[in-house]
């Protein structure tokens, strides 16, 4: 009887997998997704506006957050675009874009479901003007437009709660299932160190990538940006089989090899967003 219970739940978890594979749009990625958007938009909110709420937003006459904002506003309408243009209406109806810095040391960015995106201003040095913000803006908006959090939790609460589902978690485990989102989006943590798979780290690099190219940024300024990272760890990263984060010079390697192919997303250089992607097939991680 046991064994055919145990049977069972594998059964009703494999259906559900089966039920939950989607397709992440331009890289062609399968994927298993199991939490719908209506649960993960509003715990994405009240996990933003409690962040907020500790963490307070600096004001809009501090210098550091006008460039963040204008580069923010650029590539998210490229995306809008791209979300239209690809009859992906209900995706785009769920996004509703807020640019905010934070005053900490902490070089870190984010962004939640639904565009709530996130620059501490300790990553802004680093970031070195508009193009290292919109590598930085492109890849945090890349984790969100290819679902990665959701991924991430769907795996977690399946060992949390057997497939049980997100509502018994939500219902059960609060803290834990709170503990779970902020570790998913790597609110807390160094570039969301904790947070995504190296396969995951790649697809944002490369998609952030043709997200900058569709605004009008120059996607070569990745590698730039890579480089200036691996500066601030001294010239070595921590050793690749230690971090789920790809290290720095595998990371920049595959960013140039992969530039061809987001140079044909540019649009020729205008910052002004909203243009029709035509460029490129299904990217190859």
């Amino acid at each position: 009887m046991k064994t055919k219970s145990v049977r069972s739940v594998f059964f009703w978890i494999t259906l559900l997998l089966l039920a939950g594979c989607s397709t992440v749009p331009i890289t062609g990625r399968k994927r298993v997704n199991l939490i719908p958007s209506e649960f993960m938009i509003p715990m994405a909110l009240q996990e933003y506006n409690s962040f907020l709420q500790e963490n307070p937003a600096l004001p809009a006459s501090d210098d550091r957050v006008a460039p963040v904002k204008t580069v923010g506003n650029n590539i998210s309408n490229a995306v809008m675009q791209f979300l239209y243009d690809n009859d992906m209406k209900k995706e785009a109806e769920n996004m509703a874009w807020e640019f905010n810095v934070v005053n900490d040391p902490t070089v870190n960015a984010w962004c939640m479901p639904g565009g709530k995106i996130v620059f501490y201003t300790g990553i802004l040095p680093l970031a070195n003007g508009p193009e290292g913000i919109a590598t930085i803006m492109g890849h945090e908006i890349a984790h969100a437009f290819a679902k990665h959090g959701e991924e991430r939790m769907t795996q977690q609460l399946a060992i949390l709660v057997g497939g049980l589902g997100l509502e018994y978690a939500l219902r059960n485990e609060p803290q834990t299932t709170s503990d779970i989102f902020l570790t998913a989006y790597g609110v807390g943590s160094q570039l969301g160190q904790l947070a995504y798979s190296r396969q995951h780290e790649y697809e944002a690099d490369k998609l952030g990538m043709v997200f900058m190219a569709m605004a009008g940024y120059d996607p070569s300024s990745t590698i730039a940006f890579w480089q200036r990272m691996s500066q601030l760890h001294g010239g070595s990263s921590m050793p690749e089989f230690l971090s789920t984060h790809p290290s720095d010079e595998n990371r920049i390697a595959k960013m140039q090899e992969f530039l061809p192919e987001a140079m044909k997303y540019s649009k020729g250089g205008v910052k002004s967003g909203g243009t029709k992607s035509t460029g490129g097939g299904a990217i190859k991680l």
